[in-house]
């Protein structure tokens, strides 16, 4: 195992030490695992909080900050915060206008938030939570029931932010929340498995020359195996199983926000590379493209391939969107 670690035990703690000495912006509780943003009190907001494993960076810590989150509570290596992060978090960022929760659509999230909120409103704080469910690839998987939440967090975060960075209610941030949540989809492909610092070997056997189609982001296999082929075909499969969910709840004719991730190793030049084959793809099936990005933004550890989401976007949420943003990863108009 070669990895740029001092040990499998420290590794979450160090990784945090690093976020607070490059980021004096936000004020990193290494020892009890919550990100907050120092001025998450100041204008009397709505609180936006989300928070899991960690081995996504930078979801989700590296999106507190302006226009975006409020805190982040980071679990360790694929693994659920537990409720007093989210507790924690959620006290140190209400100003009075309450606390969205945003968790993505894992069994140990679920639980521990749906308790660190119980805990939250026994202590006068008022609540709502937003659940993150847009894989496409499989309805049940080792760590979920029903879709697992993948990128179209980094669209959930976003917009919830930007909402409650205009003085939006507590109420309208989390129906603009579950609203974007209905609106994506998202399909992943590995082309390596991941390797976590505990176990020191890869999370699955994937054999030299083959991918594997509807991967999620703990290094859980996907649904199907093929041979590897070109970019231009995995796009075709990629955008199609999306479009194909998509339309399930409307016609998809309108723009979208488009975003190709990478899950960790993938280097930008195929990265933008595959994009133009999703462009492609879109184009032919007459679906316009209103914003676009392109990067590592919800990884899993050092594991190489890509996922795309799509999300309908109308006039509101494309506003939201293009809105400033100021987070150790996210940034423009600011």
């Amino acid at each position: 195992m070669r990895m740029l670690i001092n040990s499998p035990e420290t590794v979450v703690a160090d990784a945090l030490r690093g976020v607070a000495a490059a980021h004096p912006e936000l004020d990193v509780d290494v020892e009890r695992r919550v990100v907050v943003r120092r001025d998450a009190r100041d204008g009397r907001r709505v609180g936006v909080v989300s928070g899991g494993g960690s081995g996504h960076e930078p979801l989700h810590a590296g999106f507190v900050g302006y226009g975006m989150l409020s805190a982040a509570c980071p679990g360790e290596v694929f693994t659920s915060p537990v409720p007093d992060q989210m507790l924690r978090a959620a006290a140190a960022v209400d100003s009075g206008q309450g606390v969205l929760f945003i968790v993505k659509n894992y069994t140990g999230d679920v639980l521990n938030f749906e308790m660190a909120a119980e805990l939250a409103e026994e202590d006068g704080l008022r609540v709502e939570r937003a659940l993150v469910d847009d894989d496409v690839a499989v309805t049940d998987s080792l760590y979920t029931a029903g879709r697992r939440g993948t990128g179209a967090t980094l669209f959930v975060e976003k917009i919830a932010g930007a909402a409650a960075e205009e003085g939006a209610p507590l109420e309208r941030v989390a129906a603009l929340a579950r609203r974007v949540n209905a609106s994506s989809r998202s399909f992943g492909v590995a082309l390596s498995a991941c390797t976590t610092p505990a176990k020191g070997s890869p999370t699955f056997d994937l054999p030299d020359g083959d991918l594997e189609l509807g991967i999620g982001i703990h290094g859980e296999p996907g649904r199907e195996r093929r041979a590897m082929m070109p970019a231009r075909e995995i796009a075709e499969i990629t955008v199609g199983a999306v479009l194909e969910e998509l339309a399930e709840v409307g016609p998809v004719d309108g723009p979208v926000l488009a975003l190709v991730n990478g899950m960790g190793a993938t280097p930008l030049l195929e990265l933008y590379g595959f994009h133009a084959e999703v462009a492609r793809v879109l184009a032919e099936r007459g679906v316009p493209v209103a914003r676009t990005l392109v990067g590592n933004y919800v990884t899993s550890l050092d594991m190489a391939g890509c996922s795309v989401t799509l999300c309908r976007a109308d006039e509101e949420l494309l506003r939201l969107w293009d809105a400033p943003v100021q987070t150790a990863a996210l940034r423009w108009g600011r």
